[in-house]
């Protein structure tokens, strides 16, 4: 950092978190001088073990030393405090102290924390004035709190503090700084301090001292202390508790990695190595950075060969690209080597292939939730993203690949009403890996996509309830023209537990559009399979199967005519005994989906850009209508009802039950004729043929064999 150190002397103010050469000169939180204290306090309320986990031989803590080989604690305290408020010797590019700027919905979490009420992840007693629950009042602060109406996750992250930065960033924005921000940090921060000492043992729990818990805090904790360190109220007693708490917690993860891996373990290990680098000062941040770098170096193989993270929650593949990301930048401004960039360019591309082509217009990302533009699918524990959101994204991993025009062009096309310049092109993107594969015609807002999901959890962890994976094997959204006709039904209730009703609802197997045995969810994904894709010039061929259940495998094979419709062959195969049930969920709202029973199928009712659905099963099906439901957000009872329906045939033992589906997009759809039969003689392991005719008059022969 160019020149920082003679910026910094002259302006007594220098800190950690510039960016470039700009440093924030403003004061007025403090008045610091080179003589903090003119005499040595004996009865200083301290913790004292700071000074034992501190290298007292780091350069810039001679004083610190001096002082405390004299017996004088607070003296060292202050000398210490005067260190870190002077210091230029680590940088952190994830924070800029310059013109600090909170948002309203920031400044609103600060100012209801000076109420004891604080904020953990929307859940919220009054969503419309955005107040939290409250935990109690001063000296009285209930960290056991679970109020009536939170979910599982409310006393997890309750112990993130997420409204601590809210409040250090309130407390530097010019228009509000005020003392009472840091006031009440210092006073929520310290209660929960001295009510949470370390466990003797790793934490079996979610508890206060979980490691993601444990994690979010030492993240946040490098910022607050350089948003803080200016005021006066930031006094050396506090400075004390702060580090040798910061120490404890940094050891903690060092002695406990988190045994089921996946994004806590990353997150683990961000915590650490951002603890080593930039607290260089304490004995055992060389250990914290060490124990970071060899996770993420183990870690870094959490990503297949196809770029996908192994959670298959695009939520949790972006977060722990984000992890590496932010690890990448800081290590870099430290002149700090790491080796994790190459690996992540399968994994940065993977988000181009997912974001639909209204992340292109001009939307309505910043609206009311009734109107929010969905611009990513939302399988699995997946959620809606804005805009802005996956913008932020393209920038970043833009900045990581430079030479990627491709990447350049997301971040510049995002929200622009403009496709990207450059883009891949048109056919068929399979993660075979991960078990994705994507169908489309085009980059425009206009264009179609077609995305289907079939990952195989080697493991079967999909089963379990706090998985982020879910037995939908087969499943699909289908965006076009700017509308999403199979939204996802999304996640609804985040919470692990078994207990929780909603979440049981919304992964179960026939909320997805797929073939089922009965009203039964999956009880295997180890076996999903892409078995084909190819171009037959004016049909597209995918074909894929999972053996979803012990004793029946659901293959299916997608036909995408002249880049125009799609035609779905769905066979039911095995030893399986009972109804078999091909499950659709379409559109959002229950106006947007009138059936057609008749005929098997059923229609949106939009005034233009429409699709039509037709099934075509073998004789003994019926039609069957149910309740369907899909979530944007992820919080408790807070979905839409949708018409949803499934077709029902009775399967006797070794017999292949089979269906065609036709999806036809169209203007209107009064009047579409559509008819569909198998060509073949029967069900064969190699393959299928099928005839499709629409309006009586033009007639497509699709087939695939293996």
């Amino acid at each position: 950092m160019k020149n920082t150190l003679f910026i910094c002397l002259f302006a007594l103010c220098a800190f950690s978190g510039c960016v470039d050469d700009e440093e924030d000169f403003a004061t007025d939180g403090g008045n610091i001088s080179p003589e903090l204290t003119p005499e040595n306090k004996e009865n200083a309320e301290l913790n004292a073990a700071v000074f034992d986990q501190l290298n007292l031989d780091y350069p810039g803590l001679e004083k610190v030393k001096q002082h405390y080989e004299a017996g004088e604690n607070y003296l060292a305290a202050s000398a210490l405090l005067e260190y870190y408020r002077m210091r230029a010797n680590v940088f952190n590019p994830n924070l800029s102290l310059v013109d600090v700027t909170a948002s309203d919905a920031e400044k609103s979490k600060a100012d209801y924390a000076l109420e004891y009420r604080f904020y953990v992840n929307g859940q919220l007693e009054d969503d419309a004035t955005g107040k939290p629950y409250s935990v109690g009042k001063k000296g009285e602060i209930n960290w056991a709190n679970n109020p009536s109406g939170t979910s599982g996750e409310y006393q997890k992250q309750l112990h993130r503090h997420q409204w601590f930065i809210p409040q250090a960033k309130t407390y530097r924005d010019t228009r509000y700084k005020d003392e009472k921000y840091i006031q009440s940090w210092i006073e929520v921060y310290g209660d929960w301090i001295a009510k949470h000492p370390e466990p003797a043992e790793e934490e079996i729990g979610e508890g206060p001292w979980w490691q993601l818990q444990v994690s979010s805090r030492l993240t946040d904790q490098v910022q607050l202390l350089e948003y803080y360190k200016i005021s006066d109220n930031f006094t050396p007693e506090w400075l004390t508790i702060f580090l040798a708490s910061f120490a404890e917690q940094a050891d903690f993860l060092v002695k406990y990695p988190y045994k089921n891996g996946g994004n806590i373990l990353i997150s683990q290990a961000n915590a650490l190595a951002t603890a080593g680098i930039l607290m260089p000062e304490f004995k055992n941040s060389n250990n914290w950075k060490q124990a970071g770098y060899k996770i993420l170096d183990a870690e870094i193989a959490q990503f297949m060969n196809d770029g996908w993270h192994q959670e298959f929650s695009l939520h949790y593949h972006l977060g722990t690209v984000d992890s590496f990301y932010e690890i990448i930048k800081l290590a870099n401004a430290n002149n700090e080597a790491t080796n994790y960039t190459e690996p992540l360019r399968k994994a940065t591309e993977v988000l181009m292939h997912f974001v639909y082509p209204n992340y292109f217009l001009q939307g309505s990302s910043k609206d009311t939730e009734d109107k929010l533009d969905q611009i990513v699918p939302m399988f699995n524990d997946s959620w809606n993203k804005t805009r802005s959101i996956i913008q932020k994204n393209f920038k970043k991993y833009a900045e990581m690949f430079p030479e990627s025009k491709e990447l350049a062009s997301m971040a510049a096309a995002g929200n622009s009403n403009t496709a990207p310049e450059f883009h891949p092109g048109n056919e068929i993107k399979v993660f075979e890996d991960a078990g994705f594969y994507i169908m489309r015609n085009g980059w425009t807002p206009e264009s179609t996509v077609m995305i289907f999901s079939n990952n195989h959890d080697k493991e079967n962890a999909f089963l379990e309830p706090w998985s982020h994976n879910q037995g939908d094997n087969g499943t699909f959204e289908l965006y076009i023209n700017n509308r999403n006709f199979f939204p996802d039904s999304g996640v609804c209730s985040y919470d692990g537990t078994s207990t929780r009703e909603q979440r049981k609802k919304f992964r179960k197997t026939t909320m997805h559009n797929t073939l089922t045995l009965g009203d039964n969810n999956y009880t295997d994904a180890t076996e999903a399979k892409l078995l084909l894709t190819k171009d037959n010039g004016n049909y597209e061929t995918l074909v894929f199967q999972n053996k979803g259940y012990s004793n029946m495998t659901h293959r299916r094979a997608v036909f995408y005519v002249n880049k125009e419709f799609f035609v779905i062959v769905d066979e039911g195969i095995g030893e399986a005994v009972g109804n078999v049930q091909l499950n659709f969920n379409p559109c959002r709202y229950k106006e947007e989906i009138v059936f057609d029973k008749n005929v098997m199928g059923a229609h949106s009712t939009f005034n233009d850009n429409n699709i039509v659905i037709r099934t075509f099963p073998t004789e003994g099906s019926t039609f069957v209508e149910k309740e369907g439901v899909v979530a944007y957000v992820v919080k408790d009872n807070v979905f839409d009802e949708r018409n949803a329906y499934y077709i029902q045939r009775e399967k006797n033992a070794n017999e292949a039950v089979r269906f065609i589906t036709v999806i036809y997009p169209c203007s209107s759809t009064d009047g579409q004729t559509i008819e569909a039969e198998f060509t073949d003689n029967g069900y064969d392991v190699n393959g299928a043929s099928v005839k499709v005719t629409i309006n009586n008059g033009m007639s497509y022969n699709l087939s695939y064999s293996l």
